[in-house]
């Protein structure tokens, strides 16, 4: 489950929820705990015979956190009370709800326990889509008007969901028949490798952290390899994102993941210097004195042509980078029923945006790389 890039009908809101205040359980005796270095929207902590998954800010603009328990099958629980859900692991069929959870599934080894997903049009994966297919994922309607019905069919071990708010009924049905429902709050992450930690989130549900953490730390390395391989960069470009939407231009704020890709690839993104974490809707002016002169343009919206663009708005030849042809999209890669991949693999793989940017930006630092995400618009 996004975060500069556009999420389109996959935002999901979850169960109303309680407040877990930290007192109720800080004399807990931890027996491990995983390590989580970049994420900040959870922790796993391990116990004798069960762990718990503790979710911070699983929305913006909130101090709830979420406790989970994970018990392996056969045993009890103390104080089950205690938490918002209680997971039996390993799970063996799993219902999740963003495309961002659908790599972490692959990358693990266990996506044929995925059983239901709503929208299954937005899943590019062609090993998922395989499995759609051969009627093995069942479809559950739309993120806003899940198909609760068909879902307690499943009856699913978990149902991992995410939220904008605490503010629906659906999924608090859902979980009145037994069947648990957790957050995944991946998308609140502002930093590429934060995004791609919820691995761990995945692998603890699996029983696979050791895997988990394996996967992990190969990203992180290519990610931290690449961004060395940038320094070196003797000259350092300029850089425009975003495009129109109707009258207003919306582009990544200084604090957002585009910006540290932009800055880890060791380019003058131009609105480094504004805060947030989210986008900024400029008007059209704005964006033209500081951005005409921009060497790249990179992520101009979903277009996948410069003359596409052109005939949305005929401004944008106005800009150097569009006269010079140096606009790069990652919106021409699809699935086979039209999801963008970006969407879907980008978060969990930031290591190989990275790269393409520094392709884009440095073409001689990367000589035999091929972009993955980024195509070059003609």
């Amino acid at each position: 489950m996004q975060k500069w890039y556009f999420i389109t009908g996959i935002f999901l809101i979850l169960l109303s929820c309680k407040e877990i205040k930290k007192s109720d359980y800080s004399k807990e005796i931890f027996k491990e705990t995983v390590n989580i270095n970049y994420a900040k929207g959870f922790e796993i902590n391990k116990l004798n015979g069960y762990k718990i998954i503790t979710l911070h800010n699983p929305w913006p603009g909130t101090e709830t956190e979420f406790r989970y328990a994970l018990k392996e099958k056969g045993t009890t629980l103390p104080t089950s009370e205690k938490f918002d859900a209680v997971i039996e692991i390993p799970v063996s069929n799993i219902v999740v709800t963003s495309t961002t959870h659908i790599p972490s599934l692959e990358m693990l080894h266990v996506s044929e326990s995925l059983v239901g997903f709503p929208n299954l049009n937005y899943i590019s994966s062609e090993i998922t889509r395989k499995r759609i297919d051969e009627g093995k994922i069942i479809e559950l309607g739309k993120n806003e008007d899940i198909n609760t019905e068909v879902l307690i069919d499943l009856s699913p071990d978990v149902v991992v969901g995410f939220a904008v708010d605490g503010n629906n009924n659906a999924f608090n049905t859902i979980q009145k028949t037994g069947i648990p429902v957790v957050y995944n709050s991946d998308w609140t992450e502002t930093s590429p490798l934060g995004k791609a930690e919820w691995i761990k989130f995945f692998g603890a549900l699996f029983n696979k952290e050791k895997e988990a953490d394996s996967i992990f730390k190969t990203i992180e390395f290519q990610y931290n390899s690449a961004k060395k391989t940038a320094a070196q960069a003797v000259s350092k470009p300029t850089v425009l994102c975003g495009a129109m939407y109707k009258d207003v231009w919306y582009l990544p704020q200084g604090n957002s993941w585009t910006a540290q890709f932009i800055n880890d690839a060791n380019a003058d993104y131009l609105w480094s210097d504004s805060n947030g974490t989210g986008s900024h809707s400029l008007n059209l002016e704005s964006v033209l004195e500081k951005g005409r002169t921009a060497d790249f343009w990179i992520g101009p919206g979903q277009f996948t042509s410069l003359q596409q663009m052109k005939d949305a708005h005929n401004v944008y030849k106005e800009f150097d980078a569009y006269k010079n042809k140096q606009v790069f999209s990652f919106s021409s890669k699809e699935g086979a029923t039209g999801g963008v991949l970006f969407y879907e693999l980008a978060p969990n793989r930031p290591d190989l945006v990275l790269k393409d940017i520094i392709k884009i930006l440095h073409p001689e630092l990367l000589t035999n790389y091929e972009p993955f995400f980024y195509t070059h618009l003609e």
